[in-house]
């Protein structure tokens, strides 16, 4: 049985705390994949509306090259509508029938998990993984594995704020996806 986590985000933009994370679940649990899973339109957080599902996903090319067991997996952006955890798993166990899932969540989502649609459906679905965020507890009554990652206190919306400020994000995201930002003057470059 193939095993592959999944991390689910707007990736507006990818940065250096994705593929962190991404690379410490992969080592850790030993999977043979992680498949990067841009939202459509998730319940809990609204995307910026100037950048386009197509950039978001070439970012995410750009940003994950260079490493074979990162993939792309865009089922979300074929939905219509919001985009809920417990259908997007139905989808794939459906389609992957020998493979098995870990949803890689941070520790702000754990928090959140309860309010999840139909979390107690969704657990039966997929195993999740949690990792550390700063200021967030891992506590829930869900089961959940834990993989310490490395803290790395970066934001998709911090580095959008520090590119509209004219600030810099070197080292913040691959070189590859700041130049992709500037070349199509997204975030206001």
């Amino acid at each position: 049985m193939k095993k592959v986590g999944i991390l689910g985000g707007t990736f507006d933009p990818p940065h250096y705390g994705h593929l962190l994370i991404a690379n410490e679940v992969l080592a850790a649990l030993k999977l043979d994949e992680i498949w990067f899973m841009p939202n459509g339109e998730p319940p809990h957080k609204q995307k910026t509306g100037s950048v386009t599902n197509g950039q978001r996903v070439q970012m995410l090319k750009l940003a994950i090259q260079g490493n074979s067991a990162f993939k792309i997996e865009t089922i979300e952006l074929h939905r219509v509508g919001l985009s809920y955890t417990v259908d997007t798993m139905k989808m794939l166990n459906a389609e992957y029938t020998d493979y098995q899932f870990f949803f890689i969540i941070g520790a702000d989502m754990i928090e959140y998990l309860p309010k999840w649609h139909k979390i107690d459906e969704l657990v039966k679905l997929v195993q999740f993984v949690g990792v550390e965020r700063p200021a967030y507890s891992l506590q829930t009554d869900y089961p959940i594995l834990y993989v310490d990652v490395p803290a790395m206190d970066v934001s998709s919306s911090m580095i959008r704020e520090r590119l509209t400020s004219g600030k810099t994000v070197r080292y913040l995201l691959p070189d590859s996806v700041i130049h992709y930002i500037e070349e199509n003057q997204l975030y206001g470059t």
